[in-house]
């Protein structure tokens, strides 16, 4: 039976979702049972990854995936001026990484894979980004996971279960065919759809969805990144200052530049 295209609304409202980090102050421990293991298409499932943007009240101010949280409301605490060490500190998982470990900057990208805002950063501004600052040493650039919503949650997984060297291709891919994998309900088989491209089969895919310590390294990911004030994406750390939007060219050399120049400039002047 053929299946309706969704509206352009529609399939616009749920790519919007990726982006929002209207979340619940605490998530429910969390097993492999939680993720969707069904190899077909059914249109059910669960996720590592269960918290969704919250629907807004009427009388509810818009929500502002960029704004931090209101401390008075409780929740978890967040590290409002955080270190170097504070941003760098990781978990079980390694660090996906492009660059030199000893570029003088260090920019971390937050971001879900179902996100159109992260998108557009992979689209338009990646490529020059990677090609004037990556490329040529000056700055190391490391891609942390914040799944929002169920199917970016699992897609989440299957990315950090490629080969680490295929991680940047999968990435790239599931961001540039967003629109034939991201919905609103669990759909496994678009997003094998996508894996499937890097070399993954299918019984690796399924596997991979059930792997506990996968899902406990990428909650501790998420968690982390909310402690330093991330709630949406994507959000950015130049160093250890947190930007909440989405970084075009001119941001970045804005914010690289002096970083790049003050090494030779102390040297100067010595």
């Amino acid at each position: 039976m053929l299946r309706a295209a969704p509206s352009v609304s529609v399939l616009v409202s749920l790519l919007l979702a990726g982006c929002s980090g209207n979340e619940q102050p605490s998530l429910p421990n969390l097993s492999a049972a939680d993720v969707a293991s069904t190899s077909t298409d059914t249109g059910s499932g669960g996720s590592a990854f269960p918290d969704e943007p919250g629907a807004a009240k009427a009388d509810d101010a818009p929500f502002n995936p960029f704004d931090l949280p209101d401390s008075s409301r409780g929740g978890r605490q967040v590290i409002t001026q955080p270190t170097m060490a504070d941003v760098m500190m990781t978990g079980a998982l390694p660090e996906m990484t492009l660059g030199r470990a000893d570029a003088p900057v260090t920019i971390v990208q937050y971001a879900s894979l179902t996100c159109p805002h992260c998108r557009t950063f992979h689209r338009d501004v990646f490529p020059e980004f990677k090609r004037i600052y990556i490329d040529t040493g000056k700055v190391r650039f490391i891609m942390r996971e914040f799944p929002i919503g169920k199917q970016s949650g699992n897609a989440t997984i299957a990315l950090r279960c490629a080969p680490p060297d295929k991680y940047f291709a999968l990435y790239g891919k599931f961001m540039e065919q967003q629109s034939s994998w991201v919905s609103q309900e669990v759909r496994l088989d678009p997003i094998f759809g996508v894996a499937k491209q890097v070399g993954m089969t299918r019984p690796q895919f399924d596997s991979c969805l059930k792997n506990q310590a996968m899902i406990d390294g990428l909650k501790w990911v998420k968690d982390r990144g909310r402690t330093l004030g991330i709630i949406g994406t994507p959000n950015f750390f130049v160093g250890n200052t947190l930007v909440k939007k989405t970084l075009t060219m001119g941001d970045i050399r804005e914010m690289v530049d002096p970083l790049l120049s003050a090494p030779r400039a102390a040297a100067v002047a010595q």
